[in-house]
Parts: C-alpha cells; sequence; structure tokens
C-alpha cells in the first residue's frame, strides 16, 4: 500500500513530505527546499516556525487545553475583545474551527435575526458567481458551483446565487423574503477578483435602504492579506453587519470566528448554536499572538510596500510573456495572474522548479504568500515565474470546458 492509501481520494498530493518549514521556505525530509508562495491557502500568514505563535502555544499548552463552552474561556473572552476594539462594526463574536463554520454561524445568525424581528419569510441569502464558502452542506449551497453541488442531493433552497458584479440583476432577485447578501470583498476560489470600493458601498446603501443584512467572508482575504487588518476596510462607509473569519487569523493553527452587531446577534442565545472545540484555549493563545503582530501598523505597512513591488515585478512577466499571463489578478498579496495556458500546467511546472502556488477559478495562478515575505522572496519567486512561463510558452492554449 502508498503511504497516504487509507486516506480519503479527495486530494491528489505530490509524493513529495513536507517535514519543517523556516519563514517562506519548506522542506523536504530528502531536505529540497521550496518557496512557499501558497502558504498553506492564504493561512500561514506568519510563515513558518514564527516564535510569537509557537512561544503562545507553548505556554498555554502548560495551562488547559479544553474546557468547551460550558465554561468561562478567557483566552476566548480577551481575543474577542481586541476584535471588536479593532473592527467599528463588531460587538459579538463566536469562535469556530474553521471558515465553514464560521459561514454557517453568519447564515444561521441572519436568518434568526428576522425571525426575531418579525419576518420569518426573510431567510433568502443572496450570493455570487465565482463564491467560494466552505464544503458543508449549508457553503456549497451558498456558493452554487455545480461542480461542488453535484452528487449531494438536491440543492437546498434559500440560496440564490446571482452573476459576478452584476448590479441590475442584483436589484432584480432583492424581494421581501431576502435575508442577506453574502460577498467576499476579494473573492479567492474565483479567480482572485477584488469587489471595487464603489460596489462595497453600494452594498451597504442597498442593505440598509431594504432593511437586509451585508455578510462578508474574509475567511480568505482578511488578517492583513491586503494590506488592511481586513480588506474591506479600504472602503469606507461600507462595513458589514456580520463578517466570517478564519485561515490566517490563526496563522497556522485551526480557528475562526463570526463577529456581529450587538443587534443582530441579539437571537442567538442559549441553544441557538454551539461548538465543542470552538474558543479552545489553545486555539486562542495563537489566535491572540497572531492578532497583535498582523494588527501593528508597521506589519501591514510592510505588506502594502511587498505587495507593490509583486505587482511590478507581475507586470514586467506580463509583458514578457503575453502569449502565457493574460491579466494580473488580485489584491495585497492574495495576488495571481490569469493565464492563457492551462493553469494547473503551469502550477505543476513551477512546483518542479521549486515553488509552491495554487489555483483558482477563471484559469488563475494563486499567490497567497505568508505576510512576512520580502523584496528578496519576491525577485526569488519572480525568476522561478520566468522559467517557468518560459517552459509554459510550449503549452497548448487553456481551452475553457
Amino acid at each position: 500500500m502508498g503511504a497516504h492509501d487509507n486516506l480519503y481520494n479527495c486530494y491528489v498530493p505530490p509524493q513529495e513530505l513536507f517535514v519543517r518549514g523556516e519563514g517562506a521556505y519548506l522542506y523536504t525530509d530528502k531536505d529540497e527546499k521550496f518557496l512557499d508562495f501558497i502558504a498553506g491557502i492564504s493561512v500561514n500568514c506568519l510563515g513558518h516556525n514564527h516564535p510569537v505563535p509557537i512561544n503562545a502555544l507553548k505556554e498555554q499548552a502548560d495551562k488547559v487545553w479544553h474546557l468547551s463552552g460550558m465554561y468561562r474561556l478567557k483566552g476566548a473572552e480577551e481575543l474577542s475583545k481586541k476584535y471588536c476594539d479593532a473592527l467599528p462594526f463588531a460587538e459579538k463574536v463566536f469562535f469556530t474551527n474553521s471558515g465553514a463554520e464560521a459561514l454557517e454561524c453568519a447564515m444561521k445568525t441572519a436568518r434568526k435575526f428576522h425571525y426575531d424581528n418579525g419576518q420569518p419569510e426573510r431567510y433568502d441569502i443572496l450570493t455570487f458567481s465565482g463564491a467560494f464558502h466552505g464544503r458543508t452542506f449549508a457553503t456549497i449551497n451558498a456558493g452554487g458551483n455545480p461542480k461542488y453541488l453535484k452528487g449531494f442531493g438536491p440543492a437546498l433552497p434559500g440560496f440564490i446565487s446571482l452573476p459576478f458584479a452584476d448590479h441590475e440583476a442584483l436589484e432584480a432577485a432583492v424581494s421581501d423574503t431576502t435575508a442577506a447578501i453574502l460577498v467576499e470583498p476579494v473573492q479567492g476560489e474565483g479567480g482572485l477578483r477584488p469587489l471595487p470600493t464603489q460596489c462595497l458601498q453600494g452594498l451597504r446603501k442597498l442593505c440598509d435602504e431594504k432593511g437586509i443584512l451585508l455578510i462578508y467572508d474574509e475567511v480568505q482575504c482578511g488578517a492583513g492579506r491586503t494590506g488592511k487588518l481586513f480588506a474591506h476596510q479600504w472602503a469606507e462607509n461600507a462595513e458589514p453587519d456580520i463578517m466570517a473569519v478564519a485561515k490566517g487569523v490563526g496563522g497556522g493553527f485551526p480557528m475562526g470566528a463570526c463577529l456581529a452587531t450587538e443587534a443582530v446577534a441579539a437571537g442567538m442565545v442559549p441553544g441557538t448554536h454551539g461548538s465543542t472545540y470552538g474558543g479552545n484555549p489553545l486555539a486562542m493563545a495563537v489566535g491572540s499572538a497572531v492578532f497583535d503582530e498582523i494588527s501593528k501598523p508597521e506589519f501591514l505597512e510592510q505588506v502594502v510596500r511587498v505587495s507593490n513591488f509583486l505587482v511590478q515585478q507581475f507586470e514586467s512577466l506580463k509583458d514578457e510573456f503575453p502569449d502565457v499571463v493574460g491579466e494580473l489578478r488580485g489584491k495585497g498579496l492574495l495576488c495571481g495572474m490569469q493565464l492563457k495556458k492551462t493553469a494547473l500546467d503551469v502550477r505543476k511546472i513551477a512546483y518542479g522548479k521549486g515553488l509552491l502556488g495554487g489555483s483558482a477559478g477563471d484559469n488563475t495562478l494563486r499567490l497567497a504568500p505568508a505576510l512576512i515575505i520580502t523584496e528578496d522572496h519576491v525577485r526569488e519567486a519572480v525568476g522561478i515565474l520566468r522559467e517557468t512561463f518560459k517552459e509554459a510558452q510550449a503549452l497548448p492554449d487553456y481551452v475553457e470546458a
């Protein structure tokens, strides 16, 4: 039997076995070195083996590992205050173990709000094509991707998927049954597509006018990845009523959170929701340490500087390889390129040259490196991509399935 024959066949990993990491690099059991520009899919925001979260985890490990929400969770109380102090809209927090769970909590919170306010018919959640909100039953239905829905029974009611950035379709879809609009300020799986500032502001205005709740999914684009603590903060007057976060907020330790205004979260009383591991002392210790690092102004300024330099370098690659690179995508260090060759094939070539990346919808090469990378790391990645694109020129052109 192979090394991973007993695992579900949901992934097709390469044969290399990564056994340690340092900063922006990963090393195999044969001591092969790879530049990690995917960071566990936007998760390892402080890179590998960062001393701050490691020390926080070790210190907590000597105290208590688990209690459950049946008892006071000191770490959860402290971290929730940090989030609420940093985000003007946030007044209540529910901690989860993943982004999908954070989205589940967000959608339940929205529907419960309308139910408690005498409008139980308001349960429809409007979403957009290209969205990805998780892999649970509710979140794959929210995402609306037929590929992820196939084979899992009938579609769940209460989710309406609309064309991305189609304002007329959105306005036409709003009705007396609309509970919330759910959107990623920067789509991840959908091809690294940012929602323009004016669109976020327009959504906020529409929701206010119609009594609809605005939910942001910042699971992938949050946690400092765009150069703000959360991506929606680039837009003024565009705060959500509810926001789901995960991935980078734990720096590699599994954790997420649903944040909401006090009024919206008022209906989430004992018995309405729960999580055995949510607010786990280990996760809270790491999450608090990560928050302290990524919320520093100088840290976020460095993310902006490096991402601006990266865009300049990517522009040069686009000019140099017009038959490979279609357009640049993303915002901050959630970035990439829409390609004219099959992205998965290009990604494999880059992997063979020591660069870890990902792929996303719309045939996009996705890059989401640790937020601690420097301009030297960017130069190294661009050098590998240049050699990759030279080789990729011989590939057949991408044909949409």
